[in-house]
């Protein structure tokens, strides 16, 4: 029996149409395309600064997109140091910053992007004399839940 181009196209259509069926069962909304106007989030104070969330939920390939922006009063840190097994992405837009990687913290600015390995040990933190900013983006897949 011969596999033709037509029939890899089909079984990979099919089981995009079972991932897809699979998430709608859940009862969770995927995301789509969005667009996200600095000047319309929603701003939430925290006791260390603010938080604007943005998505949470899976997209057409993720079991769960999570992303949000993160404001730091200086002197301030988010949380202590953690791991987790999800995967995060961390871009700077504004101040200074001190992130714990590898085992070692490192001082970033405006423009830096920090990557967090799965269950990497790491953390955040202002070091700077105005408040810094930075967005989050963390995701999973069936093999990396997240937590």
């Amino acid at each position: 029996m011969r596999i033709t181009h037509r029939d890899i196209v089909v079984a990979l259509g099919a089981v995009a149409l079972t991932c897809s069926a699979g998430v709608l069962a859940q009862g969770k909304k995927v995301i789509g395309p969005s667009v996200w106007d600095w000047n319309a989030m929603k701003v939430t104070p925290t006791d260390v600064g603010e938080v604007r969330s943005l998505g949470n939920g899976p997209t057409a390939t993720l079991d769960d997109l999570e992303m949000h922006v993160t404001t730091l009063k200086p002197g301030q840190t988010s949380h202590a140091p953690h791991r987790h097994p999800n995967e995060e992405l961390v871009i700077i837009r504004d101040g200074t910053v001190e992130t714990l990687s590898d085992g070692v913290w490192k001082r970033l600015g405006p423009g830096s992007v920090i990557f967090n390995a799965s269950n990497s040990l790491h953390g955040l933190r202002n070091v700077g004399t105005t408040d810094t900013t930075y967005h989050v983006i963390n995701w999973s897949t069936p093999a990396t839940p997240k937590n």
